[in-house]
């Protein structure tokens, strides 16, 4: 009860009343103290006004007057005259004086506290002005005690009734609490839970209907955060029937691809020359499709093969892309420049690095396609001393802003019409894996550039044997 929202409000309420009333309690029993002075000097008035009438009063009458009016002594000042006008023994010397005439605000309230701190019993003098012009001043001697008394049960009542005050205000803001903002917050963690239970189900995303802004504008970002959220998972079962999907074709398609290398393995047997020089080149596209086939479902599980690393000639693997790209060109305008230094060697998984670069220049080569006119597309690359620098640039029409917002995102980021995004997403986790990384240096109007760093990391290369260097890809390996 104590620990929630309703009781801890109840308690702070409860103080904050109590510590209003402690304020108020303080000036009310100055105010108190001021009042029964007054009417200690307005009793002593009356009662030397009854002398002044009839000079003979006896002292057992004078004693009466005085103990009616709750005094030792009168003092008035008439005519500039001051005369004891009311007197009886005083039983002890006079403590304290207090002039009522300049006390303000803040000195009745000290000494109030003054009066209330001292429990002895103490003989006081008060002066004050007459009532009704009796006089210019007037002036008596008292106990203190009763006056203290009569501050201490003022101060009880004003104490109950504000613990009256303080249980009925509490009580009602309580229950006001409660109804206007434990139980909409009550609402939001039940719909929150109820969520929870079913992400999937839209008919359990919250309907905002809180009318404290503060809370509707709470349901409407839950609303806004469960509406993307299912939309999401949505799209995460979608991909898993698309991945099983993909799992199918694959395997089917690799025993297909399977049969075709096997059948292109005779084509070197022939006497045809152009037949045998592409033969090599058909053999490798080949293979590589059934690498890629049998790696299918790694992209699927959010992460590829770990690479496999070897001394790889980079220029070879750009010869290859590149040759690749200019026959898909056919007769598209589009020109093809490396800037690959031969003896460039890099340590690197072949066939991914293959992968990388083919999805970039393929992006390259369909954005230029896709416009019409001619441009070109080049690959360069160089090292330093902690890194090798690849860099694919073109002269296409640029990123489309969706693809630059969403750039790496698989099934967002797709540069042309109909692509699925994947391609840049696959490089960059590629080059991940090999502990390097892949960016967007520009696109714009005038092209677009990619760079691929991959780190040497105090790697030790010993340089390759010269046949070995014009291997075709992957065959170098055996050189380590």
């Amino acid at each position: 009860m104590l620990n929630s929202l309703s009781g801890r409000f109840l308690i702070l309420t409860a103080g904050f009343v109590l510590l209003a009333e402690l304020l108020i309690l303080v000036p009310s029993v100055a105010r108190s103290r001021l009042d029964y002075l007054n009417l200690r000097l307005e009793a002593a008035q009356i009662a030397s006004l009854a002398l002044l009438a009839d000079d003979s009063l006896d002292e057992a009458l004078e004693r009466e007057l005085l103990v009616n009016a709750g005094v030792y002594n009168v003092v008035l000042r008439r005519d500039e005259m001051r005369q004891l006008a009311l007197s009886s023994p005083i039983p002890e010397p006079i403590h304290a004086t207090y002039d009522l005439r300049t006390t303000g605000p803040w000195g009745a309230i000290r000494d109030a506290v003054a009066t209330l701190a001292d429990p002895q019993d103490r003989i006081i003098r008060v002066i004050g002005q007459p009532v009704q012009e009796g006089g210019r001043l007037i002036e008596v001697t008292m106990d203190q005690a009763p006056l203290r008394r009569a501050m201490i049960e003022d101060g009880l009542r004003v104490l109950a009734l504000s613990a009256g005050l303080t249980i009925l205000i509490a009580t009602l803001l309580f229950l006001a609490v409660r109804r206007l903002i434990v139980r909409p917050i009550r609402g939001v963690v039940d719909a929150m839970q109820a969520y929870a239970a079913a992400p999937e189900d839209a008919r359990r995303i919250i309907e905002p209907t809180a009318t404290v802004t503060e809370l509707r504008e709470a349901e409407e970002a839950l609303r806004s955060m469960q509406v993307q959220l299912t939309g999401a998972l949505r799209q995460k079962e979608r991909l898993a029937q698309l991945g099983r999907a993909v799992a199918k074709v694959s395997h089917d398609l690799r025993n297909i691809l399977a049969s075709a290398q096997l059948f292109t393995d005779r084509l070197e047997e022939t006497d045809d020359p152009l037949a045998r020089r592409m033969a090599p080149k058909i053999v490798s596209s080949l293979r590589r499709a059934i690498s890629l086939c049998e790696s299918t479902l790694a992209f699927g599980r959010v992460e590829e093969p770990p690479p496999r690393l070897a001394r790889i000639p980079l220029a070879s693997v750009v010869a290859e892309v590149i040759d690749g790209e200019r026959l898909a060109a056919g007769d598209a305008d589009i020109s093809f420049a490396e800037d690959v230094p031969k003896g460039l060697i890099l340590r690197a998984d072949g066939e991914q690095l293959h992968r990388v670069l083919l999805n970039l220049v393929r992006n390259a080569r369909q954005a230029i396609a896709a416009t019409g006119q001619g441009g070109e597309i080049g690959i360069s690359a160089w090292e330093d001393d902690e890194a090798w620098w690849i860099t694919v640039t073109d002269t296409g029409p640029g990123l489309p802003p969706k693809a630059r917002e969403h750039l790496f995102q698989p099934f967002q980021g797709g540069a042309s019409k109909g692509g699925t995004g994947l391609g840049l997403a696959i490089a960059a986790e590629l080059v991940r894996g090999h502990g390097g990384r892949l960016e967007l240096r520009r696109s714009d109007s005038r092209g677009t550039e990619f760079a691929i760093r991959l780190p040497k990391e105090g790697a030790s290369l010993s340089p390759l044997p010269e046949e070995a260097r014009d291997l075709p890809l992957g065959r170098s390996e055996a050189a380590e």
